[in-house]
């Protein structure tokens, strides 16, 4: 399916306006709306990749910049390790209700649009914990978390003050979290700590831990690469997007 792209700007609350990759169907109104939460590293090439991949397949699809309020539009970083200590900075710059803001004003802005009638989200990391905290207070359909961490903690600001994964009771939507069995970030504590809070509070969900699969083994090009999984994974989102 052919697409257009675009840059857009999105009015937040408070704050200057939150500068987003937009990814179009070229034929059609699009149903759903699909907000993709980046990975530390910000909107890079990977994320306005899956933007057009969702795009595709349908899907009006915008990747936003979360950390609008303390980098420059349009800034994002290399998988290094100075492009991972600039992330992890900009990280503990975003508190918890700037997340929710943004991810509010970006479903507002995908609602504004001829054709919607819900919105999904999709996050990888850290991006993945936003999801899942903006479908724990926010009017979100269908999320899917991509290795999603510190959700059991209070180790980054939007994680605070009390741990994401005791706002699970919120999550009115479906729930689709994907993590490898050797994610380092993600032990299998923690995975079961995620599982039983969603089973507790009777949320529609499905949780697949890939084995042998490690942290971020969706991008091609990486060390923790996995092929299998990262097939796996998309056409579980694709599947949880048509339902």
């Amino acid at each position: 399916m052919a697409i257009t792209n675009a840059t857009i700007q999105i009015p937040v609350a408070g704050a200057r306006p939150m500068q987003a990759y937009l990814a179009r169907p070229a034929a059609g109104q699009a149903v759903t709306g699909v907000i993709v939460a980046h990975e530390l590293f910000g909107v890079s090439p990977d994320i306005r990749g899956v933007a057009d991949d969702l795009a595709r397949s349908g899907y009006l699809t915008i990747a936003p910049e979360f950390y609008h309020r303390a980098a420059p539009p349009g800034h994002w970083l290399e998988r290094t390790d100075s492009g991972r200590q600039e992330g992890f900075g900009y990280l503990h710059q975003l508190g918890r209700q700037q997340a929710l803001d943004d991810a509010a004003a970006a479903m507002s802005w995908l609602n504004s649009e001829p054709g919607i009638e819900r919105i999904a989200m999709i996050g990888f990391s850290a991006g993945g914990h936003l999801s899942y905290l903006a479908a724990c207070q926010l009017p979100v359909s269908r999320t899917a978390v991509l290795y999603g961490g510190w959700l059991p903690g209070t180790d980054i600001p939007l994680s605070q003050p009390s741990p994401t994964l005791d706002l699970t009771p919120g999550i009115k939507g479906r729930i689709l979290y994907l993590v490898g069995e050797d994610d380092a970030l993600i032990g299998a504590d923690a995975r079961g700590q995620i599982g039983q809070a969603l089973r507790s509070a009777g949320i529609d969900h499905t949780l697949v831990s890939y084995p042998g699969a490690a942290h971020a083994f969706f991008w091609p090009g990486t060390p923790a690469f996995s092929q299998p999984a990262r097939d796996d994974a998309w056409s579980r989102i694709l599947a949880m997007l048509a339902a």
